[in-house]
């Protein structure tokens, strides 16, 4: 198999990225098995969507307050008749689905697409964020390679090279005592 960004060979087909340029390859040997098709792909390439997200949201919405007060609140109403308790818990988990349901289709009919098929609030930030700050969210590979040629490597010139005892001066053990004693008199 060879990557299908630079064509360098690869060693093995379970490779999980290019060795030269980064590319990321976990599908590629699937796809090539498969003729160029996903193996999970059908023929029918468009996916057709009957609600658009706002609706669905809405019915989300709907089904958490029926669920809520329909099973939630009943089952919590039995076992409060068993243990003998208060009902504080059936009028929490009573307001919790009321609101939470209301709060889920209020946030559907604000922020969702009303087109099927059509983006959601977070899709549409992370694209937006995505073609401000310049990056390409489908790229899934490694910066290319930033190396020096050899043929760049100059060798200093024989004797302009120093020791490395040279770079630096030694100083003796007393000499910080010695400046103390200097600036005190």
């Amino acid at each position: 198999m060879h990557c299908p960004v630079c064509g360098q060979k690869q060693v093995a087909e379970n490779t999980r990225f290019c060795s030269r340029c980064g590319f990321l390859l976990t599908g590629v040997s699937e796809v090539m098995a498969n003729n160029g098709l996903l193996p999970n792909q059908n023929d029918q390439t468009q996916v057709e969507f009957k609600d658009s997200p706002r609706k669905r949201g809405i019915k989300q919405g709907v089904m958490i307050m029926l669920v809520g007060m329909l099973l939630i609140v009943p089952i919590i109403a039995m076992i409060h008749v068993a243990t003998d308790t208060e009902p504080i818990f059936m009028a929490i988990a009573g307001i919790i689905s009321f609101w939470g349901g209301i709060l889920r289709m209020i946030y559907a009919w604000m922020f969702e697409s009303k087109f099927p098929g059509g983006k959601t609030l977070e899709q549409n930030i992370i694209a937006n964020t995505q073609n401000f700050i310049g990056g390409n969210p489908s790229q899934q590979s490694l910066p290319p390679s930033q190396s020096i040629p050899v043929n760049n490597y100059v060798a200093p010139n024989a004797g302009s090279w120093r020791e490395t005892n040279d770079l630096v001066e030694v100083g003796s053990v007393t000499d910080n005592t010695t400046k103390l004693l200097e600036k005190d008199s």
